[in-house]
């Protein structure tokens, strides 16, 4: 099961057209707005993290075209990348400065302890010396073994952002994958024929309900299929691919090309949601792609059920998405005058009227929340 610290709030400076955020976080997190507004970049926020915390800032920062492109409108009026997360009763905190070859160093890292209550003077630890390249946390003979780093690894590490929008007939989710890799479901499902397969074997109770819940989007869908060896087990060094059944048609063997676009990101969602051990922190970016209105219901079922064990950032486009949640749930993201991202939270109070008239998609729909373009 997830960690039971639960993200409370982030402060960020100068992230791509994030200028200033300090946003308290609540276990569900939905966020709206127009397209290009910073929803995306919030979300990415921390996949930069967890790069950090692997390794891989030069390379992130490569990909990214260089700082100049990531720091909040370039290095002219931006000259540092600043984060800081609160999980009580730890956070961590990190500041990037640019180079001169456009890459990142890191300014500060640290770890903190005793942050509940609103504390301004938590415990400090030092992950990583300002000016190295990459962070000490990354491998394990330079990370530090004290206990405050030790969860702060633990609790960033095991963030995900997943997106499951690639469903081409290239799609990692439909190549093969090593049976063994059973670990954590990657962020693109590449694995995702092997953790279902474990999870069948391993949490049935979860798997029979994972089923259930598909097949009440997909009626005709039966079950996955595990092919065995001869001896009725499964050799672990084998390749294995997403294999399913027909209710109608059991004896034929389907693979994912068969599901439509759709039905396989339903799958994914499902089955990232309904697992027995699931991240700390989950986010996804448009979690509705291509789903039937009455399949996306279901998800904002199982995403608010999630919210019970773990932290659940989301972006979304979708009216009916949104008209599942609460107005506190929801958070919209727009630009101001200098072409910042701005992010205010809703609340119920201040949305009982229109409440008495409209769904909360309506109202968005309408403009009273803004969020529109």
């Amino acid at each position: 099961m997830a960690d039971t610290s639960r993200l409370t709030s982030i402060h960020v400076k100068g992230f791509r057209s994030i200028a200033s955020l300090d946003l308290p976080l609540r276990p569900l997190n939905v966020l709206i707005g127009p397209n290009g507004v910073g929803k995306s970049n919030f979300i990415e926020l921390f996949g930069l993290v967890r790069q950090v915390m692997t390794g891989q800032l030069q390379l992130y920062t490569r990909q990214r075209g260089g700082a100049n492109r990531i720091l909040h409108y370039g290095r002219k009026r931006t000259d540092k990348l600043e984060v800081e997360i609160l999980f009580p009763p730890n956070g961590y905190s990190l500041a990037l400065v640019p180079t001169d070859d456009d890459s990142f160093t890191i300014a500060h890292e640290v770890g903190l302890f005793n942050t509940g209550n609103n504390n301004r003077n938590p415990f400090i630890e030092v992950l990583t010396h300002p000016g190295a390249l990459e962070s000490r946390m990354a491998n394990p003979v330079t990370r530090p073994m004290a206990p405050v780093a030790k969860h702060v690894y633990r609790a960033l590490y095991g963030w995900r952002v997943y997106h499951f929008h690639d469903t081409s007939r290239d799609a990692a989710v439909k190549q093969s994958a090593e049976r063994s890799d059973t670990s954590v479901l990657k962020e693109n499902a590449s694995n995702l024929a092997p953790f279902l397969w474990n999870m069948r074997d391993e949490h049935p109770l979860h798997y029979k309900r994972l089923l259930r819940i598909i097949q009440q989007v997909i009626p005709f869908f039966q079950d996955f299929y595990f092919p065995a060896d001869d001896d009725g087990k499964a050799d672990e060094k084998k390749s294995v691919r997403l294999q399913w059944q027909d209710k109608n048609h059991p004896d034929t063997i389907f693979n994912a090309h068969a599901l439509s676009d759709g039905s396989l990101r339903f799958i994914c969602i499902a089955t990232l949601l309904l697992q027995p051990d699931i991240p700390a922190l989950v986010l996804l970016d448009e979690p509705e792609l291509g789903l039937h209105p009455a399949a996306i219901a279901i998800v904002a079922g199982l995403l608010s059920k999630a919210s019970d064990r773990a932290t659940i950032i989301i972006s979304t486009q979708s009216v009916n998405l949104v008209n599942e949640f609460s107005p506190e749930d929801i958070i919209v993201v727009e630009r101001d005058e200098d072409g910042a991202s701005t992010f205010e939270r809703q609340s119920a109070e201040g949305l009982t009227d229109w409440l008495k008239r409209y769904s909360l998609g309506e109202i968005w729909e309408k403009n009273i929340i803004g969020g529109r373009p």
